[in-house]
């Protein structure tokens, strides 16, 4: 089959020639039926881009491409910490830190509570107990507006605006609370007895107009 091909291609042959009969080649259809598809083109010109990035990047960055791989995980960890913060994370991290969980109590239960806790040596739930009395008898006497999902800080902090003389102790009260109940510290005696007071200092005091 060769050799006929050869007998009809001319030894000499002009420039213009050589275009037409390279253009019949080119339309041949098993010539076009080799050619990679679409799809395969544009695979192999994003990966070649994406190799030629690589290969920029990994000379800048220290390293090469190891010390391209901990830019890259660093930025995931940066994400990671923004969504703890800002996003859908931070709001699931903030419902597990309310003052208060499960079936509603009011002020006395809680102080009947945590006098029990004490009783039998248990501090940190004694500590727990006596801080939820303080916000739930501000709410009861409206001090403080009943608020599903308010942390130990709000609390704190909005109950100190209205009793100003005791924003110090309140948000100290706060504190110790946390510290007991998320921050896995033991509750002591000391503790208690700080909260018992807050406690008893709140009932007494009297709110201030809120400009």
């Amino acid at each position: 089959m060769i050799g006929p091909l050869l007998a009809e291609v001319p030894l000499d042959i002009d420039r213009d020639t050589a275009r037409l009969r390279a253009l019949d080649q080119l339309r041949d259809p098993g010539y076009q039926a080799a050619r990679p598809g679409l799809l395969q083109r544009v695979a192999a010109w994003i990966g070649a881009r994406i190799e030629e990035f690589l290969e920029k990047v990994s000379q800048v960055v220290p390293g090469g491409i190891f010390g391209l791989l901990l830019v890259l995980v660093l930025l995931i960890v940066l994400v990671v910490v923004i969504r703890l913060r800002v996003g859908r994370v931070a709001r699931a991290a903030r419902a597990s830190r309310q003052v208060f969980a499960g079936t509603r109590r009011g002020a006395a239960e809680h102080r009947r509570a945590s006098e029990a806790a004490a009783a039998r040596g248990d501090f940190a739930e004694a500590v727990r107990e006596r801080f939820r009395a303080v916000v739930r008898d501000l709410e009861e006497r409206a001090v403080l507006d009943v608020r599903s999902g308010r942390t130990a800080d709000e609390a704190a902090a909005e109950a100190g605006a209205v009793l100003p003389e005791l924003a110090e102790a309140l948000a100290e009260a706060a504190r110790r609370f946390d510290d007991v109940h998320y921050g896995g510290r033991p509750g002591t005696e000391e503790s208690y007895r700080f909260l018992s007071d807050v406690d008893d200092r709140c009932r007494r005091a009297r709110p201030v107009a809120v400009a």
